[in-house]
């Protein structure tokens, strides 16, 4: 029988102690693992939605609000801006501006939000069609990978909009989207998206203030949507209608470097009636206060890993003294000090390596049931089945556990006195 299998035969004594330890062991490496999934993929997300947006311009109120409305898609908008306020954002050759491109929020279909802004859009996420065409005239929309998926929406097919951002609120009837295009999957935020023109974002909510209007305003109102209808969604068709709102515009400048883009945001923030955010800066105040609370997690973790070694010590420690008897029956048999110090090390290495796995399992099941909550809530894919370079460094930190762990009681099994222990017995 070789050192593997004698060290397993002797573990298997105990199953109570297997028991106890594995699951100790386990729960620390699997918490461990399960931050490192869910940090790993949640920063991969919002890196990826960065999409080299360097300033979002809306209403004034939270930064972190506004950025994680208009960019990410998970929060609600701080508000909508006049046109006429943009209009300088949106002008073609401006000085620091290399793209500007505008969005209106406040409709959803069954939680996938519906939002009004032109083809620019689609370059920031490298956006390309997969069957279809691109939204064009009103009332028509494009939308996203995960969007068909999920809803079943095929071209041709038309639904009507639920005011707001869930699919509880009110819907606006006599006004039907038409599915134009779907989209090639990205993996960002534009696969859950519903892209139309600003004008019918503008015409559903116009026909809600029909309803409360007099009859006199009535008329202008559907003056306004036949003028609406008549247009593209350009830059320079928002023009002519100053009087109406959107919710942000998205900014890339020609050169991030440059003085005056530098101090553009802050120009904003001081000067006009509008709040400008820096994607960059709101999204690593995110990591700080994020990084609160996964840090006492992994304190936690470290704390309930270190225990589990301590135990795996008691348990081979005492498991040696037990065996003190049959240690010393084995030196007579021809074991060396070496035999037995490696057999001891064996078993703590092996209980190491059974809570590692029994961690791993724990952790990735873990991100796997937590990422359908995550999906139900916040519209982005996690999964469980995620592997991080990470893991190996963990591995190789369990082994050492368990090494550590079973080194005194090694040392004493090899030093165990065949005299002293044969006599008492």
């Amino acid at each position: 029988m070789n050192t593997v299998q004698l060290a397993l035969k002797n573990i298997l004594k105990n199953p109570l102690n297997l028991l106890m330890s594995t699951i100790l062991f386990g729960l620390g490496v699997g918490l461990i693992t399960f931050l490192l999934l869910l940090n790993d993929q949640l920063k991969d997300k919002f890196d990826k939605n960065l999409a080299g947006i360097d300033l979002v311009v809306g209403a004034k109120g939270s930064p972190l609000q506004m950025i994680l409305c208009n960019m990410y898609h998970i929060d609600n908008p701080t508000g909508n801006i006049p046109i006429q306020y943009a209009l300088p954002l949106l002008r073609e050759g401006h000085p620091l501006i290399k793209m500007a491109v505008p969005l209106s929020l406040g409709d959803n279909y069954k939680s996938y939000r519906i939002v009004g802004t032109n083809h620019d859009f689609l370059g920031l996420y490298q956006g390309q069609i997969r069957s279809g065409k691109l939204w064009k005239n009103d009332l028509e929309v494009t939308i996203g990978n995960a969007v068909a998926e999920e809803t079943g929406l095929k071209l041709g097919d038309t639904f009507e909009s639920a005011h707001g951002l869930s699919m509880d609120d009110h819907v606006h009837e006599g006004h039907a989207f038409v599915v134009t295009g779907i989209l090639e999957g990205t993996g960002s935020v534009l696969d859950q998206l519903i892209l139309t023109n600003t004008a019918s974002i503008w015409k559903v909510h116009d026909h809600e203030d029909e309803e409360h209007e007099h009859d006199e305003d009535e008329h202008h109102e559907h003056h306004d949507h036949d003028d609406a209808h008549q247009h593209d969604n350009s830059k320079a068709d928002l023009a002519h209608h100053p009087e109406n709102e959107i919710t942000s515009v998205l900014i890339q400048f020609k050169n991030k470097t440059n003085f005056q883009a530098l101090n553009f945001g802050r120009n904003i923030n001081e000067n006009t009636e509008m709040q400008a955010a820096s994607p960059a800066i709101e999204i690593n105040r995110l990591y700080n206060m994020i990084g609160i609370g996964t840090d006492v997690l992994k304190g936690l973790a470290i704390l309930i890993a270190t225990v589990s070694g301590l135990f795996i010590f008691i348990l081979l420690l005492k498991s040696m003294r037990e065996r003190r008897y049959e240690l010393a029956i084995m030196r007579v048999l021809g074991a060396g000090r070496m035999k037995l110090f490696t057999l001891i090390i064996t078993e703590g290495m092996i209980l190491a390596l059974l809570g590692y796995l029994t961690g791993m399992i724990l952790g990735h099941a873990g991100m796997e049931l937590v990422s359908k909550f995550l999906k139900d809530d916040f519209r982005y894919v996690f999964t469980g089945l995620h592997w991080m370079t990470e893991e190996v460094f963990i591995l190789i930190i369990a082994v050492v556990l368990g090494l550590i762990a079973a080194f005194i009681p090694a040392i004493q099994a090899a030093k165990t006195d065949l005299n002293t222990t044969l006599s008492k017995k």
